[in-house]
């Protein structure tokens, strides 16, 4: 299975492709599109589509995993996410990819088998299951790893309960 890992943003999008053969995992390709800020807002979505039609088409991922959008205070860059969000979930289902989406809680639960889990706790983590020299840089990078790879350990299993259900 091959799945592409995404860390949406308006500004910078990060993206981590990744394989799995059996329990193995290893990266397939791993970046960042990023937008220019003097841009119109649908100009930076349009930079972030294409650029990830191109990447899907290259690569041919059999899903697409994003984490789910949390915020807290700054309601302006939520909104700028989410539009980053929709674009890539309008890809996904442009290319035919299933989508499915984690909380922040299940992603660091399923990298280091603790949902509070620190940034560094989560860079490390993904270096050492995708066998990196280095941890993935800039920071929405290695988030689109964790998801990708989040889905990885989880999809088997629910397809597993799908089938078991009839669905």
């Amino acid at each position: 299975m091959r799945i592409i890992g995404i860390d949406p943003g308006y500004g910078r999008t990060g993206y981590g492709v990744i394989q799995l053969d059996g329990s193995r995992i290893r990266s397939l390709e791993f970046g960042l599109i990023e937008t220019q800020p003097g841009l119109r807002m649908e100009q930076r979505l349009l930079q972030i589509y294409d650029a990830l039609l191109t990447i899907i088409e290259r690569r041919k991922p059999d899903a697409l995993a994003l984490e789910e959008l949390f915020f807290s205070r700054n309601v302006t860059t939520a909104i700028g996410v989410s539009q980053a969000r929709g674009v890539v979930l309008l890809a996904a289902a442009q290319m035919g990819l299933p989508v499915s989406e984690y909380k922040p809680v299940q992603i660091k639960q399923a990298i280091t088998g603790y949902g509070k889990a620190d940034k560094q706790q989560m860079q490390e983590m993904v270096r050492l299951f995708l066998g990196l020299q280095d941890v993935p840089k800039p920071d929405d990078v290695a988030d689109a790893l964790a998801v990708a790879i989040t889905h990885a350990h989880t999809a088997p299993l629910t397809n597993r309960i799908r089938q078991a259900e009839g669905r």
